[in-house]
């Protein structure tokens, strides 16, 4: 064997072991931060009771999530809501609210809702839809959820949120409804004002720099 095509050998197992370690980096998963220096990101809560629609929003979002785009199946992580960020337009519901008799976002200042399992994963360009299983905590009282979840993929779109900063994106949407009786907010109480169902709906886009 002559030194040339010992050369070339050597070259083309070289090439191929930079195309597998190139690829292992392409497919490796991205930890997203959830903490939006914008404050742009929000959870928005309804209770549409017979007499009264209560309307309010949370910013304070934080946690982490990993997330493979070659793998969205093995997604974990957790989001996290600041309790006393809890916000409606009333400044008498917003004091009861956040009191001992309601949220008692003192005491219980996190919900949390925490990604360990994914199911019916679907895959389409750069969103992936699943119901992603967990425990949701409110109030210090923990409950096991499904809920349904829509992530998009932004690969080098950081950028265009935070300008001069590399890196990708991941947006998460929900949309789900819990029960307040399930977790010790006022249950039975005042129901004609105050729905028993809350209605969720989660916006927000974690950021992986570069």
């Amino acid at each position: 064997m002559t030194n040339h095509t010992i050369h070339m050998k050597t070259k083309v197992h070289f090439l191929l072991a930079l195309a597998c370690l190139s690829s292992a980096a392409l497919a490796a998963p991205e930890t997203f931060d959830f903490k939006d220096p914008k404050g742009v990101n929000n959870a928005v809560f309804k209770l549409d009771a017979p007499l009264e629609a209560i309307n309010g929003n949370a910013t304070g979002i934080s946690g982490t999530i990993t997330f493979d785009p070659a793998d969205p199946a093995a997604t974990k992580g957790k989001i996290v809501v600041a309790s006393p960020s809890l916000h409606v337009s009333n400044s008498m519901m917003q004091q009861h609210l956040l009191s001992d008799k309601c949220m008692d976002a003192a005491k219980f200042p996190e919900i949390v809702f925490e990604a360990k399992e994914l199911k019916n994963v679907k895959t389409n360009g750069d969103t992936t839809t699943a119901d992603v299983t967990g425990p949701f905590t409110l109030k210090g009282i923990s409950k096991e959820m499904t809920v349904p979840v829509k992530f998009t993929y932004l690969k080098d779109k950081l950028d265009q949120r935070v300008p001069n900063q590399k890196g990708d994106l991941l947006v998460i949407r929900a949309n789900f409804s819990i029960k307040r009786r399930d977790f010790g907010i006022m249950p039975g109480q005042m129901e004609e004002k105050v729905s028993d169902t809350i209605e969720l709906t989660l916006s927000i886009a974690g950021a992986s720099p570069q």
